[in-house]
């Protein structure tokens, strides 16, 4: 390097990946910027350069190299680097000392200087965060900083569902990812298999996927709420579950079971219940995040929020620093939160690998016609976002509903008093419900919502508590039943009436202009 090159580098003042030092000493401070450029993007430190850019230079001496090469070694991980010592034109013996690294790259392990980490904020060096540290050290040596590799001493095999553990393995033998001789292998074997023990001793990955009594892990929480409307405001049910992974994926499938419409499809000579949303979305949804959930915070939880026009799935942590809301979406490489966790539960069979996950999601959705999930984050958690269909069904009645009101007005404006009139009073009379259009003057208005609700099959109970009305058998007889005497609703199972699964549908095939 020499002084042309150093003046093409400081030209815009110090930066993020650039330091300027007066002399040596600020040796200190100059291995704390250092430090920092390790932790982030790397850059140049540079001594001998004053603030205002004026190139000064300094004696450089053996005793200087020594001095910088000590300050060095106290940089851990050990670092090389090479110092770049630079004449300054007219002044004599007097030399600009240069030190630059490249930057972190993912999994690298943090750098400390003195026993104390460093990055940059912009322009200046702070002191990295706990949070910050620690959670570097877990990605460069999971294996050995992970929560779930921790063995804590109150955690034993009796402490943990057998019968949870030879049902999962069962799963794995059956999809072909385990050997059918698990079967035979003791429990504390099988653990083995799956990385879950270590010189005897039982890892938290073992307890968050079949501990019994999750006493001790209060962050073994699921969090269940149905919303009324669109906002976390009104409770129509509201529950909190502990258990294990298995525990708290079964209470959150039966939760979505029973707040989210259901309808039947005949498969064979079978009749199946099929979900508004695919189940085996929102099951992918709720396998990752209880998967990939920040579990060394007592207060990490998972939750699933249900509105009247979207589901979300929630979980405590970030997404992985390679992938973005935007980006997730795109096929990627898999970056598990708790590896040893997400290898057994792919050996089980209840989570696939490669990052596959999400684009099957949206597959998924796109089948039934429902718009893709959707991704977000605030850093501290990461929720998923499937829209309901009478969300979009009223998205699509609304536009209809434009289209005609546009058409009428554009009609209007080309007509005169007489025919203004006409055509007021017949949009009047009609209601559109997306592809129905129905003689409507003689219904309530609560009897028009139930049309416009029913567009997906609805239970009595979901389309009296939709327009605001007590469930009671004599509001069903005043709003429901009129509309299916007069062929505007159908039954889901009209050949038995009185079924506790019935549910009620927009009649399509009724068409009155």
């Amino acid at each position: 390097m020499n002084i042309e090159e150093v003046r093409g580098l400081i030209e815009k003042d110090e930066s993020r990946v650039l330091e300027l030092k007066t002399s040596t000493r600020e040796l200190v401070k100059g291995m704390q910027t250092l430090c920092a450029f390790l932790n982030s993007d790397g850059g140049w430190l540079f001594f001998g350069i004053s603030p205002k850019l004026e190139l000064l230079g300094q004696n450089v001496t053996d005793h200087t190299r020594r001095e910088i090469a000590r300050e060095m070694t106290k940089i851990e991980p050990a670092v090389s680097l090479p110092m770049e010592v630079i004449d300054v034109p007219n002044r004599k013996d007097c030399c600009i000392i240069g030190l630059h690294c490249d930057a972190a790259k993912f999994g690298d392990a943090p750098y400390t200087y003195d026993g104390r980490p460093y990055y940059k904020v912009e322009s200046t060096t702070v002191q990295m965060p706990r949070s910050m540290f620690e959670e570097r050290l877990r990605r460069s040596n999971p294996m050995r900083f992970a929560w779930e590799s921790q063995t804590p001493d109150n955690l034993h095999m009796e402490d943990l569902d057998e019968d949870r553990i030879r049902g999962a393995v069962m799963y794995g033998v059956r999809s072909g990812r385990m050997p059918a001789s698990s079967v035979t292998e003791s429990t504390l074997q099988l653990l083995d298999k799956f990385a879950m023990v270590e010189n005897g001793r039982v890892k938290n990955a073992a307890a968050a996927l079949f501990i019994k009594k999750p006493t001790a892990y209060p962050q073994f929480l699921l969090r269940l709420a149905r919303f009324r409307g669109v906002e976390k405001k009104d409770f129509i049910d509201n529950a909190r579950v502990k258990g294990n992974f298995f525990d708290l994926l079964d209470a959150g499938m039966s939760f979505l079971f029973k707040h989210l419409s259901q309808s039947g499809v005949v498969d064979g000579l079978r009749r199946k219940e099929q979900l508004e949303i695919p189940e085996s979305a929102l099951r992918e949804a709720l396998t990752n995040a209880l998967c990939h959930r920040l579990m060394d915070s007592p207060s990490g939880s998972v939750g699933i929020s249900i509105f009247d026009d979207r589901v979300e799935i929630e979980n405590t942590g970030h997404l992985p620093s390679e992938l973005t809301v935007e980006t997730i979406k795109l096929p990627h490489r898999s970056f598990p939160q708790n590896p040893i966790i997400a290898d057994a539960l792919y050996m089980m069979a209840f989570l696939e690998s490669w990052g596959t996950g999400v684009s099957r999601m949206v597959d998924e959705c796109k089948s039934v016609g429902l718009p893709e999930p959707e991704y977000g984050t605030d850093g501290t958690f990461v929720w998923i976002t499937f829209k309901r269909p009478n969300s979009v069904t009223n998205s699509v009645t609304n536009s209809v509903t434009n289209s005609v009101t546009n058409s009428v007005t554009n009609s209007d404006t080309n007509s005169n008093t007489s025919s203004d009139t006409n055509s007021n009073t017949s949009s009047d009379t009609n209601l559109v419900t997306g592809l129905v259009t129905i003689d409507s003057e003689n219904l309530s208005d609560r009897q028009k919502e139930v049309l416009r609700y029913c567009m997906v099959a609805r239970s009595s109970r979901e389309i009296l508590e939709h327009i605001s009305v007590t469930y009671q058998f004599k509001n069903i007889d005043k709003f429901i039943n009129p509309l299916v005497e007069m062929g505007l609703l159908e039954k889901t199972i009209p050949e038995t009436p009185n079924s506790p699964k019935q549910k009620y549908i927009t009649n399509r095939s009724r068409k009155n202009a």
